[in-house]
Formats: C-alpha cells, structure tokens, sequence
C-alpha cells in the first residue's frame, strides 16, 4: 500500500539564507562582488594574463600560489550564491525577483569568467614542468595546469575573449533563458472527455507513463501541437545558440564544436568513437526490446507515446517509502552512503514536488562544502525512485569531491554520471530481487527503458546535433528543417521498432540541453556514464571488497585526472570497444531476460 504524503517535500534553503530579499543574502552578494573586484585588481598586480613566454622566475611560482589562495574560496562562495538563486529560478521561473538576482549574478559572472581566461592565457606561457618542480602547492593542480596549458592554445586575443564573455549573457545566455522561460512556463490545453484543462508541460509529459494509450496518445498529440505553437521562438534560440559555439569553435583554432566537446570532457576521439561503434551493434537488442514491449501491450509495434507505458504489475511507490528503501540499499553498499541518503532525506535536500512554473525532470547540483540540492518531480512509480537514486549519486559524488579545493572539483559530464548509476544500479537489483515475476516485468522494462533512452535515443540526438553543426554555418534551419533533421536521426536509430508515422519531430524543443553555449553534444556524455557505471557494477560484483578500497577515491578525483587514467586505476580500457560491448552485453542479458517474462505473459 502507498504511502504518499499530501504533498511532497520542497528543498529546504533556509539553512543558507532566509530569502532572496534578505540582509544575509544581499551582504554575501555584495561580499562576493567585492572578492571578484579583488581578484581582478590581484590580476592586474601580478601581470595575469596573455604574456611571451620566458623562463620560470620566482614570482610566477609565487604569482600562482597567490592567485589559487584567492580563486578557491571565492569560486566556492560563487557557487553557493549561482546554486541559491537556481534554486528559485528552477522551481517557479515566474518568480521576478529570483530572475533579477540571477541577471545580477550573471553579470558579475562575466568578470569571473574574464579572470579565468586570463589565467589560462598566463599558464599556457609558463614553463609548467619547472612550476611544478618548485612548488608543492602547484603539484596540487597538476591536471588543472597541463588541461590550462592545452586550452590556452584555443584561445582568441585578450581583447576578443573579454568581449565574448561580456556578450555572453545577452548572447547565448539570454537565448538559454528564453528557451527555459517558455518551456518552464508553457501551459497545454488538453481534453479527457471532460471539461477542458490546461497542464503544464512537465505534467503533460508525465502522462507518457499512463496505463491507457488513449490518455498516452492524446497527452502526445497535445504535446507536439504545444512545440509546434512554440516552435519559431525556439527555433530561434537553437539557431543563435548554435551560431554563437560554432563561430566561437572557429575562433579558437578548433576543427568543430565536437572536438571541443571531446576536450571539456576529458576523452579522446577514440573512445568516443570505440562507444559509439558498440553502440550501433547494440541496436538490434534494443529493438528486440521493443517489440517485445509492443507484444506485451497489445499492439503491432509501438508508437512514440508507447515508449514509456507502463508494463507488467504496477505498484504505487509513496515518496517515503522510496525513501527508506533508498536509504536500506544505499546501506547494502556502505555505511557510509547509507549516512549520506538519511541525512539527505533527514535535511530536506529535495525538492520533489512537480508544479507550474517548475523545470521538467530532475538534476542533483552542488550547494555548499559537502551539501547538494536535488530537483526531481515525483510520481508514485519506480521509476522515481530510480530517478532519486540516480540522482543522489550524483550527490555522493558532490560529497566525495568535497575534500579538495574548488578548482580541483570541476568534473566533465562523462565522468559526471558515475556515482549516479552506480547508485541506480543498487537500487533496480535490490528491487527486482524482491519482487514477484509481475513486479519484475515493471522494474527490468523501466531499467530497459532508461537504458534504450540512454544509448539509442541518445545517439538519436547526438545524430541530430551532428546535422545542426554541420549546417548552420551556411544558414540558420527553419522550424520544419529541424523537426526533419530528428525524425531522420530518430529513424536512424530506433530503425523499425517504432511506427515511422508516430515518432516526435519536436524532441528538439522538449530537451533543455541543446540550449547551452557551455555544454555542446550534451548527450553522449550520459551513455559514457551509463556503460562506465555498468563496468565499474560489474568489478564490483566480483570482488565488492578491493572494489570499495578505491570507488570513493575514484570519485573524488574526476577533477584530476582525464577519463582514461581515472578508468585505468580500476583496470579499464575506456579506448577497446571490447570495454563497451561487455556493458552493453549486461544490457542485452536484460533484454533476453524481459523477452522471456513477455512470453510468459502471452
């Protein structure tokens, strides 16, 4: 029986300040003004910038020990105030006053932002390996300086950079904003053979998971007619957005915006390409997958509004009792995770319920030392309660970074993934273990699901972005060219299991994370994540014990190390596609082991 609480918890903010508008925020954020002006000024003594290139003297050494002294605690009280204010913007985008402290936020941003780019400039002069050998406090962040050394090759003239960072907010932030703002803010008029409604967007997506196909295809429907309603400011936004990384890529010497990708997040050409080939092979699982869905609802093959429905014996998950169920698996693992799930619950670190105004689905981010926030909209399913233990990974991972200096946690999206499927991976093989051969139908398709997702649509998008790179430097795409553009990369790759009539033309307006001039090809990143996560499981599997003496310290170090090195210290060749195949062949037993419960069924 459920045990859903009337109403679902918000986070609690309180603990870092009362309010927006209250004396304890205003002083931080005068007081976090004032420590960017000092680190400017600090820049400007110490001659940080652009210079020739000259041998190491004292004064760098001393230069840079002073400047990391200053950057840390004040990127960490930047952090807390950026993470504060989102946590207004993100749950009701209407709230005026949040969207003013974030416009002011952003624009002292700017110079933060200008600052690191001047350090990188400097340290692509220095003689590193000299910096390194005369200052223990330099071999701290050694990544950080080989990575700045690299980067600093791609970077435009002094002048050029100051004034893409001050453009940035009225540039592509301001088309991320306005993609976020109608998104968040759009209500969808809908019928149920009753008296008409409106829901919000995030709601009417929901209805994806519905029981009855009527209710699915209708809430599809409502939804595409909504993007489309939407679609010229959208598309808009996606052609500046894009504009602005490509010019921006050309700019500083890279050969694509992939490439740039592939730097920020600390994997080479090759291991992309080694998943992405295993990940092809794997299409046919999937699709066998999903036409064992279809069998199993009833239908020839299955629509796009299909891909969510429900399977098998539902059950009614309650908020608290996924929590303590978190919580008891969490502890299956360690006490220490275990302690870190409580206290989350405990300190009202979510934000669970879904409301208008409200971003769709879920993100954990870091608030403060070892505290994070986690924004989820909670239905009662399982696959909420997969969602939070995903995203509280996301959290133990925070916590885990937390014991080095901020400049050392800056972690890429593909090794961001890594805690948080681990945890989910806990979590779905608890609840299966426990279930009944009907419950087991529900909790292995929803991990099939999140998986098919992860690896085919994923590559679906990637495929879709692909296309708009490539493109856009001729022209800006209209409306209909883009929708083309996805239903080809849909067609790609869910191949015949989906009714080439029902696909979603608009999955371009619905995901958030094209809308970034930071974040380009944010998507394979998850897949990395996904198959890294499952690798890292399966080691785990086999000897639990040696595998805890180094998971943690792997997770603290994702700042410091590229990808391949982290994988390497556990004895994984991230390059082999051999690596991915044995991840997506934990997968493929998961299909045989769902098409066997499907024929059971029959």
């Amino acid at each position: 029986m459920s045990n859903q609480p009337t109403a679902l918890p918000h986070w609690d903010m309180s603990v870092v300040y009362p309010g927006l508008d209250s004396p304890e925020f205003a002083a931080d954020f005068a007081a976090a003004q004032a420590d960017v002006a000092a680190a400017a000024a600090l820049f400007d003594a110490l001659g940080i910038g652009e210079r020739a290139a000259a041998p190491l003297a004292d004064a760098d050494v001393a230069a840079f020990e002073q400047v990391v002294a200053a950057l840390n605690p004040l990127l960490e009280r930047a952090g807390t105030l950026s993470a504060y204010i989102y946590s207004f913007v993100t749950t009701d985008s209407r709230d005026t006053v949040a969207q003013a402290r974030l416009s002011e936020y952003q624009r002292a941003a700017v110079t933060l932002s200008q600052l690191t780019t001047r350090l990188t400039a400097w340290i692509g002069a220095l003689d590193v390996g000299a910096l390194l050998a005369q200052s223990g406090a330099a071999r701290e962040y050694e990544f950080l300086l080989r990575q700045a050394q690299r980067r600093a090759r791609h970077l435009m003239s002094p002048a050029e950079e100051a004034l893409a960072a001050e453009l940035a907010p009225s540039g592509g932030g301001a088309w991320n904003r306005l993609y976020n703002n109608v998104a968040s803010q759009l209500l969808v008029p809908i019928d149920f053979d009753g008296p008409p409604r409106e829901l919000p967007i995030s709601a009417l997506r929901n209805l994806a998971f519905e029981a009855s196909r009527d209710t699915r295809r209708r809430a599809y429907e409502a939804e595409l007619a909504a993007w489309r309603r939407s679609a010229v400011p959208l598309a808009a936004a996606m052609n500046s957005i894009k504009g602005e990384v490509s010019t921006l890529a050309r700019r500083r010497g890279w050969a694509a915006p992939l490439e740039q990708a592939l730097f920020a997040n600390n994997i080479d050409r090759d291991t992309l390409d080694a998943m992405l080939a295993a990940a092809r092979e794997s299409f046919p699982d999937f699709r066998r997958y999903l036409r064992a869905k279809a069998r199993m609802l009833g239908v020839a093959r299955l629509a796009w509004y299909d891909l969510f429905a429900p399977v098998g014996a539902t059950r009614a998950w309650g908020y608290d009792e996924a929590a303590a169920f978190i919580v008891a698996q969490f502890g299956s693992y360690s006490g220490r995770m275990r302690d870190f799930a409580a206290r989350a619950f405990r300190e009202r670190w979510i934000d669970a319920e879904p409301r208008p105004g409200k971003r769709d689905g879920a993100f954990c981010m870091p608030l403060r030392r070892d505290e994070s926030r986690i924004l989820a909209n909670y239905q009662p399913s399982f696959k909420s309660v997969s969602t939070l233990a995903h995203e509280l990974g996301h959290g133990y991972h925070n916590t885990n970074l937390a014991r080095h200096p901020e400049l050392n946690r800056d972690t890429p999206m593909t090794l961001a993934e890594t805690a948080s499927i681990f945890c989910e991976t806990i979590v779905r093989n608890a609840a299966l273990a426990a279930a009944a051969p009907a419950e087991q139908a529900e909790i292995l398709e929803g991990a099939l699901m999140n998986s098919c997702q992860v690896v085919v649509d994923i590559t679906s998008r990637f495929l879709f972005e692909q296309q708009v790179f490539e493109r856009r430097p001729a022209r800006e795409l209209s409306v209909d060219e883009l929708c083309a553009a996805m239903r080809d990369a849909q067609l790609a790759t869910y191949g015949d299991a989906l009714d080439p009539d029902a696909l979603h033309p608009f999955m371009w307006a619905a995901k958030p994370h094209y809308y970034s001039t930071g974040n380009s090809f944010y998507n394979y990143p998850y897949m990395f994540g996904l198959l890294f996560g499952l690798g890292l499981y399966a080691r785990y599997r086999r000897d639990p014990e040696a595998f805890k003496l180094g998971y943690d310290e792997l997770l603290a170090s994702t700042g410091l190390a590229d990808a391949a090195t982290l994988a390497g210290r556990m004895e994984i060749d991230i390059r082999s596609i051999d690596f991915w195949r044995a991840s997506l062949g934990i997968i493929r037993a998961d299909v045989d082991r769902f098409e066997a419960l499907a024929g059971a069924q029959e």
